[in-house]
């Protein structure tokens, strides 16, 4: 099966008692049972609903994976990955990360015990540097937000399962579209599904899928556990934007291989970030790693009084936190996304204050670009 026939006809299809061809929404709390612990594949919501178990086979099927979870957000999904592990253990993580995930590593989870090294996984030498005996995970970026470092998972992957580490990878930016890193080496893969997968800025949520039926069971005691799951309203949301998932990324990157070369010209453009050019940093293994390189784009214009600048002045790229929806969205890192890093830790890391990250939407790409020309002029 195809990928964009996949996204229409993966995972379970319509209702088979009245012939719909969308999933229903099953908004309901508990079922009637049979007898005393005799039920028809559901008892209580929070443990498992229709909608959300399609939603879940249907992220398990593009993911190429044994389990599939459907979580409130992404965040809640990432939070529950992390539950997996115990007070004491450490987790390596990609340094150029999502603001949300450096906070709640070291603001939250740090409470519980959890040890946290934060590296350029770009360079696999660091990843065997940085295990130690107590080392359990390693958490990628593919690519990275909002630098849009490439780290190869596949190697990454390999040095972590020779050190009996599981390989926990951050899918988001590029999707399962384009990218599986299960079929890599990865044992879990996770998405803000609020981004791409949902597409239309209209329902936040997170999606796991996992490459083992042991570490699927354990994942799913934890969503049961602690309930941080995804309502059937949401569910049927994410699996309606899914069945548009494969035509929106191919135009959205169809947009970007005109609108990178554009910013690369420009004059007030110091720098562009964007794994589908040459000379981006192992553009070569994000090539032969992904079949697409997503359409979101940084660069910088060489102050944060330029790049507010540039902010006032956009017509069709709405200021918004956020990226991967039909609307094109323009933000800058150190003031929204990435503003509960340290400033002297955004500066180690290259996140200055004139960074801005454009996500890039369905929009016609020429009204875009006369949109950026616009906001560029000096």
């Amino acid at each position: 099966m195809k990928k964009k026939t996949q996204l229409i006809h993966g995972g379970i299809i319509g209702d088979e008692v009245t012939g719909a061809v969308s999933v229903p929404i099953y908004q309901v709390s508990t079922y009637k049972q049979d007898g005393p612990g005799r039920h028809r594949g559901f008892e209580y919501s929070r443990t498992g609903n229709p909608t959300r178990h399609a939603l879940e086979e249907l992220i398990k099927d593009m993911e190429e994976g044994k389990r599939g979870f459907a979580f409130g957000s992404g965040m809640a999904a990432l939070t529950a990955v992390m539950m997996l592990f115990s007070k004491g253990d450490h987790i390596i993580l990609t340094d150029d990360v999502y603001g949300g995930s450096f906070r709640v590593m070291t603001k939250v989870l740090n409470r519980f015990g959890l040890e946290v090294t934060f590296i350029d996984t770009s360079n696999l030498n660091n990843i065997q540097n940085e295990i130690k005996e107590n080392t359990r995970a390693l958490f990628l970026e593919f690519p990275t937000n909002p630098l849009l470092k490439i780290t190869d998972i596949e190697g990454a992957a390999a040095i972590a399962k020779r050190n009996g580490l599981l390989t926990i990878v951050d899918n988001t930016f590029v999707t399962p579209y384009w990218q599986n890193p299960l079929t890599l080496g990865a044992d879990i893969v996770l998405h803000s599904a609020t981004k791409y997968i949902g597409g239309h800025s209209d329902v936040v949520a997170g999606l796991v899928a996992v490459n083992d039926e042991k570490l699927g069971e354990e994942l799913h005691f934890i969503q049961n556990a602690t309930g941080g799951i995804l309502g059937p309203n949401d569910s049927w949301l994410i699996i309606r934007g899914i069945k548009t998932l494969g035509i929106r990324m191919e135009q959205h990157e169809e947009s970007a291989k005109q609108i990178v070369p554009f910013l690369l010209e420009h004059s007030s453009v110091k720098k562009v970030y964007y794994p589908g050019i040459e000379s981006h940093p192992n553009h070569e293994i994000a090539k032969k790693q992904s079949r697409g390189f997503g359409g979101v784009v940084s660069f910088d214009v060489g102050s944060a009084e330029k790049a507010e600048k540039v902010l006032s002045r956009v017509k069709y790229f709405t200021l918004a936190e956020s990226l991967g929806a039909v609307e094109s969205l323009i933000s800058i890192p150190a003031l929204m996304t990435h503003a509960s890093i340290p400033p002297e830790r955004r500066k180690e890391l290259g996140i200055t204050d004139g960074l801005i990250r454009i996500s890039i939407g369905l929009e016609d790409t020429e009204d875009l670009i006369d949109d950026l020309t616009y906001a560029l002029k000096e």
